[in-house]
């Protein structure tokens, strides 16, 4: 069996390293976005909404960077095995990032909408709420960088943990709709953002499925842990 020459192989390691470099990249402008989108809770800066709004063209950017140099890696070395796993890892991982900055997004322009007649209580939940899915998100990425199995897993077990403070924010959201029903707006953007949040949470458990399957070579075959009750007091 003919070897591949080592500048080959050379050549095919430094371009996986560009991929993985990409995504961690990538996921260093998501995080920022999150934090900046959750400040929009407190600060109410139109200025600030409306850069985290602008700066979302970056990570779509960056998304199809990554999908261009995975493309090009499928096509020209034909990867297979561990390999393959770890571009199509890249992919997927990327196109939940996107999502995330998408969310963020709507996040600061829903924030900028509420204008100084927000509940504080509820903007003091949701920022809590933003700092857990941010921390989750890093944790993942980090268990990306450092092939680590076990924390992908962890961070995948306890999604339960945001559906459970999602659940309650939109609670008490809704309770104080129904005593205060000329605001109707301001409390519908809440749960909007709450939502969102919320869903960021779900792609930071989506990647720990990815970075698993990276680290492992088996996909997790257990039920993911939801604790997400609010379609029993919202509606639909």
């Amino acid at each position: 069996m003919k070897h591949p020459t080592p500048h080959i192989v050379s050549s095919f390691e430094e371009a996986l390293a560009k991929l993985r470099s990409g995504v961690v990249e990538m996921a260093g402008v998501a995080e920022i976005q999150i934090d900046r989108a959750v400040d929009c809770l407190s600060q109410r800066d139109p200025a600030l909404a409306g850069a985290v709004v602008r700066d979302d063209g970056s990570l779509d950017r960056a998304e199809q960077r990554i999908e261009a140099d995975a493309m090009r890696l499928l096509c020209l070395r034909g990867p297979v095995a561990d390999d393959l796993r770890e571009v199509m890892a890249a992919l997927k991982i990327a196109g939940n990032l996107e999502r995330v900055g998408d969310y963020a997004a709507n996040i600061a322009k829903r924030a900028g909408a509420l204008g100084p007649q927000g509940d504080a209580a509820a903007a003091a939940g949701l920022a809590k709420l933003g700092r857990l899915v941010r921390e989750r998100l890093a944790t993942v990425i980090n268990a990306y960088v450092d092939g680590d199995a076990a924390t992908a897993l962890d961070v995948w077990r306890h999604d339960d943990d945001v559906d459970t403070l999602y659940t309650s924010l939109c609670e008490g959201v809704v309770h104080e709709a129904g005593s205060h029903p000329e605001r109707f707006a301001v409390h519908m953007h809440l749960l909007f953002i709450a939502k969102n949040l919320e869903r960021i949470g779900d792609h930071a458990t989506n990647i720990a499925e990815v970075v698993y399957f990276l680290a492992t070579g088996q996909p997790l075959s257990e039920d993911r842990p939801k604790a997400d009750h609010t379609s029993e007091t919202l509606p639909e």
